[in-house]
């Protein structure tokens, strides 16, 4: 059987290449799933600029080319049916949602099956984190539902990471801002997805005020969304007193702004660097006013949580969040519209585009091949 990838020069974000190679005979224990579709956003192109330093190129390592520790395959969320299995708990047939590569089929290995899923313990993912390496079986996952397949695959990653965010701000007493006056947290790229969901459970939050910071083309939509209390453009940070007690939570990894904002925000208390959006302007956080730029890992959040909680009660009240957020995506005449391509090609140039950042903030993408 043959699978159809997209590959990315590591070094060269914008250089791509569609490769179709066999796949050998599975061994025991394996299973091969068919991509059946999954989503494309900013959140991925964060994945391959911090690819090297946050471990993401190794999930799905690229052979077969010439070069080939030059390419990369950018993990996707999405969902996948079991073609073929020699593992005997995992059926063919058998429907679930994960990480996956930007491929038509790839084979995993998957370890204690229970009833709710199990990880891919491929050698070469052992010392990945683990939260990258489950796969949900969709019969018994409570966050699915067959009608929202497409939120599912656009929303869901990036939501639980927003609502880690908000759980993480609130579990350190927002750095000490509150002591000070109202904190005021501001989001970079406040368009994105994530910086959507972020805002939704934010505003949820009393005694704080969410500012979005976008582009002049984006306010609009993101005063439109109903859960920032000011939506600012990058031109006017100086509508922020310098003595508001403010976090900044970087979507963008603009370089320049960064510097411009902690030059600006003298009472800047926390600066959390989450994404990459604006790839061309992504610069290192080095000798800059206040305090040092910290990059936020997801999966450290869901481990201290875990521990704390246990995974049942955590799982229960993303589960809660989640319904509620979907409820409001979902309001009459949503602001999400939902675009699926087909085919090699479709996915190159839905790639180029989100890359380049031209997508209209309303559409997400889901892609099959």
């Amino acid at each position: 059987m043959d699978t159809t990838n997209l590959l990315i020069r590591k070094t060269q974000l914008g250089q791509t290449l569609l490769h179709t190679h066999s796949l050998p005979a599975l061994a025991d224990g394996q299973v091969r799933v068919h991509i059946d579709r999954f989503a494309l956003t900013s959140n991925n192109i964060t994945y391959a600029a911090f690819g090297d330093a946050m471990q993401y190129w190794q999930f799905f390592p690229v052979q077969g080319v010439e070069d080939s520790d030059q390419w990369g395959r950018i993990p996707v969320w999405g969902f996948a049916t079991v073609l073929q299995s020699r593992h005997p708990e995992v059926p063919v047939g058998e429907r679930v949602y994960g990480y996956f590569p930007m491929a038509s089929a790839v084979d995993l290995m998957p370890g204690k099956v229970h009833a709710h899923g199990w990880a891919d313990v491929a050698p070469h993912r052992a010392t990945l984190h683990a939260v990258y390496n489950q796969y949900t079986r969709c019969a018994t996952d409570p966050f699915y539902t067959a009608d929202t397949e497409d939120l599912q695959a656009l929303l869901r990653p990036l939501f639980i990471t927003s609502w880690l965010i908000d759980d993480f701000l609130d579990d350190n007493a927002w750095f000490g801002a509150g002591d000070i006056g109202t904190p005021c947290i501001l989001l970079s790229s406040a368009s994105s997805k994530t910086a959507y969901g972020t805002a939704f459970q934010l505003a949820q939050r009393a005694g704080i005020e969410v500012v979005g910071i976008t582009s002049e083309r984006n306010v609009a939509f993101c005063q439109s969304l109903g859960v920032y209390h000011r939506v600012l453009t990058y031109a006017q940070l100086d509508q922020i007193a310098p003595g508001t007690p403010s976090i900044y939570v970087d979507f963008a990894g603009n370089a320049a702004f960064r510097k411009a904002l902690h030059t600006h925000c003298t009472a800047l208390v926390y600066s959390s660097s989450i994404g990459g959006t604006h790839v061309s302007e992504l610069g290192g956080g080095k000798d800059l006013p206040g305090p040092r730029p910290t990059l936020f890992f997801a999966p450290a959040q869901i481990k201290k949580r875990s521990s704390e909680w246990g995974g049942a009660e955590l799982n229960r009240r993303l589960v809660q969040s989640w319904q509620g957020f979907v409820a409001r995506v979902q309001l009459p005449a949503p602001w999400l519209q939902v675009q699926h391509h087909t085919g090699p090609e479709a996915m190159q140039a839905a790639y180029a585009a989100i890359l380049a950042g031209e997508g209209d903030p309303r559409g997400g993408h889901t892609l099959s091949l």
